[in-house]
């Protein structure tokens, strides 16, 4: 009874609609296609998993922030930028006072700016590790990048998919070409910045022939296209992204965005959550949280003034279906919301094996 309960309250969620006419596609001529940004993939062995679970030691292998630049923040104020700690250095410690101020916040911002690499993937892995040990449940990575390392940015998303991320892309910042495989991650995708993709540059090619060039990246395509499916993005992206040149830079429209299940709640997500959510919250619980969700989509994800505005929205309408809900007040829709945005004083270090355990992702 509980699961066809659970089923019918997926059937009557209808697709969320689109406030008005979806503006025309554009098309970027200038789009920066080097082997640092872009849609890059190399013909290099996958990094070996790590010697030590860095879930449960300080000793975690030596690593560097060189690719970007990253800055934590204890606050989902959108419009503050440019405050909060930087670190580049990704060793325990360093991460650990970087996030310190967050602990008794209950919610940490990582602000990156820079290229999709692998040492954003360890960046993304160890600020989600870290999190968990201080029981710092509301993630959300403030992305603006222009692309970079296909594969790394297959990995990095499958460590957000685990690690209950939101993810925003502020006006002004953007998420173009490997970064757009990132969005498919999140549990939730505030975007407000332009999105765009173009064709995958193969690097160390041998290809002499389109033939060739085509079997080379067949692999990396299928690779992409699980990847989109199993965190329920339409793989329908890997195809698209393969007619754009990568000189240039195709922009997705709002509709697309909502097509190819990149923005808003995702739906693979929201599937795993609903069961859990019914036997603790109860069905009424997620009925509610459907109705709202369904407005939210319809009223606030369009709003031109960015992603403050769109939280503020989503924060105003809350109201009207019952939330944040005093049974289940972390459960509620935009909870990272809800948390002060001026921590406590930083309380001590925690334990090596304190807390519960996340296993590495790779």
């Amino acid at each position: 009874m509980l699961l066809a309960a659970v089923l019918c309250v997926a059937c009557n969620r209808a697709p969320a609609p689109v406030a008005g006419p979806a503006p025309a596609a554009s098309t970027q001529a200038d789009a920066d296609s080097g082997t640092d940004f872009g849609a890059v993939s190399v013909d290099a062995p996958k990094p070996k998993r790590h010697k030590v679970n860095i879930a449960k030691t300080t000793e975690w292998p030596d690593s560097t922030l060189e690719s970007g630049t990253a800055t934590i923040t204890c606050d989902t104020d959108a419009k503050v930028d440019g405050e909060g700690i930087t670190f580049s250095d990704l060793a325990f410690f360093s991460v650990l006072d970087a996030m310190l101020p967050c602990k008794d916040a209950g919610v940490l911002r990582l602000r990156y700016r820079g290229r999709i690499a692998g040492d954003f993937t360890n960046l993304v892995e160890r600020v989600g590790n870290m999190s968990v040990r201080m029981g710092i449940k509301q993630r959300i990575l403030d992305i603006d990048s222009s692309g970079g390392q296909v594969e790394d940015a297959i990995r990095a998303g499958d460590i957000i998919a685990d690690g209950n991320w939101t993810i925003w892309v502020r006006e002004h910042a953007v998420c173009h070409s490997a970064c757009v495989l990132l969005l498919a991650g999140g549990d939730d995708r505030v975007i407000s910045g332009a999105v765009g993709i173009h064709r995958i540059i193969r690097i160390q090619s041998d290809a002499t022939s389109r033939a060739e060039l085509s079997a080379e990246l067949h692999e990396v395509h299928d690779e992409m296209k699980a990847y989109l499916e199993r965190n329920g993005a339409g793989v329908a992206v890997a195809d698209f992204m393969m007619t754009v040149p990568n000189r240039s830079l195709r922009l997705l429209t709002p509709a697309e965005l909502v097509g190819f299940g990149l923005t808003g709640r995702n739906a693979a997500q929201e599937d795993l959550e609903r069961i859990r959510l019914v036997r603790r919250c109860g069905l009424d619980f997620v009925r509610r949280e459907d109705a709202f969700y369904r407005a939210y989509d319809q009223q606030c994800t369009q709003v031109a003034e960015g992603v403050a505005s769109i939280n503020a929205c989503g924060l105003a309408l809350r109201p009207e279906y019952g939330f944040p809900d005093k049974t289940c007040p972390e459960e509620s829709p935009l909870a990272e919301l809800d948390v002060p945005a001026t921590p406590a004083e930083a309380p001590a270090a925690p334990e090596a094996d304190a807390g519960p355990q996340q296993t590495a992702a790779h």
